[in-house]
C-alpha cells in the first residue's frame, strides 16, 4: 500500500505557509492533497492563516481579530524569520482565492479546517453558516476539518462536505466519539499514536480513514502504511515524492 500525500499548509518546508505560492507550489510538485487552515477577520471575511495574529508569518502582532480585509491586504506574510525577504510580498489569501486556484485541478482534494478561535471569537453557528456558504461552489473537493466535535458534526449534518476530525489525544474516549461520529477521516499527530499500532491493525477500524502528521521521513509513512494509515501529512511534500515509492501516489496536474 501506498499512502497519498497531504501538503501540510502548502508546500510550507520551502515556501510561506498557508500561501497562494506555496499552496500552488505543493500542487505543482504532485501533491493530490492539501491542507490549510482558515480564520475569520473583524469583517468577517474568511481567510487562510493558522494563528490568530501575523507575528510569527509577518512579524506584526495585529490580532486577526482586529482588522478588516482592506488592512489584511496589505500584510505580507512572508516568513521573515524562515526566508528573510525572499517571498516579500506575499499576500494573506482568502477562502475562495484558494478554492479557486484547487479549482483548476479537479482531481485535487483541499482539507479545510475551520480554527476554534474563530469559531469561538465570531459563534459558532454564524462560522459554520460563512464556511458553508463560501464552500457551496466547491463542495466536491473539500473535506472541512477541525479539533471541534461540534463543527464536524454539523459539516456532517448539513451534507455539503466530507468531514475529518482532528484528534487532540488518542484514548478511550476520543476514540468512543469516533465511533458515534463515524467521519470520513481522523487526523492525528503520530507522535500521539503508540508503537505498539505500528505494523498492526488499523488503528481504530471503522471509524474512518486515518491521516497521520507531520511526517517528513518516507521510510516512517510507508511503515505506518503497513498499519492501514491511508493518508500522510507532510510539511515537505516535494522533497518526500522524490521517494520511488511514494511518486507513485503522485498526482500529474495538467492545469
Amino acid at each position: 500500500m501506498i499512502p497519498i500525500l497531504v501538503a501540510h499548509r502548502g508546500y510550507m518546508q520551502n515556501y510561506p505557509e498557508n500561501s497562494l505560492l506555496g499552496i500552488e507550489e505543493a500542487l505543482r510538485a504532485g501533491a493530490c492533497m492539501i491542507e490549510f487552515d482558515v480564520q475569520l477577520s473583524a469583517d468577517h471575511q474568511m481567510i487562510i492563516l493558522h494563528d490568530t495574529d501575523f507575528e510569527r508569518t509577518a512579524g506584526r502582532s495585529d490580532s486577526v481579530f482586529d482588522l478588516k480585509q482592506t488592512d489584511i491586504k496589505k500584510i505580507s506574510v512572508h516568513e521573515p524569520q524562515r526566508f528573510g525577504d525572499k517571498f516579500l510580498p506575499t499576500p494573506v489569501p482568502t477562502l475562495s482565492q484558494v478554492m479557486d486556484l484547487v479549482k483548476k485541478f479537479p482531481e485535487v482534494t483541499a482539507f479545510v479546517e475551520i480554527k476554534n478561535e474563530s469559531l469561538d471569537r465570531w459563534g459558532f453557528e454564524f462560522v459554520m453558516y460563512k464556511l458553508h456558504e463560501t464552500l457551496k461552489p466547491y463542495a466536491s473537493q473539500c473535506v472541512v476539518i477541525a479539533y471541534s466535535l461540534k463543527a464536524v458534526q454539523d459539516v456532517k449534518q448539513r451534507g455539503l462536505c466530507r468531514t475529518g476530525w482532528v484528534l487532540t489525544s488518542f484514548d478511550d474516549e476520543h476514540r468512543q466519539h469516533a465511533q458515534e461520529l463515524k467521519p470520513d477521516y481522523l487526523i492525528c499527530n503520530h507522535e500521539k499514536i503508540p508503537d505498539d499500532y505500528k505494523l498492526s491493525d488499523s488503528p481504530w477500524q471503522g471509524c474512518g480513514e486515518w491521516m497521520l502528521y507531520d511526517i517528513t521521513d518516507p521510510e516512517l509513512a510507508l511503515q505506518w502504511t503497513k498499519s492501514g494509515v491511508a493518508l500522510i501529512e507532510t510539511c515537505d511534500v516535494g522533497a518526500m515524492l522524490k521517494h520511488p515509492q511514494l511518486k507513485k501516489s503522485a498526482c500529474h496536474h495538467d492545469a
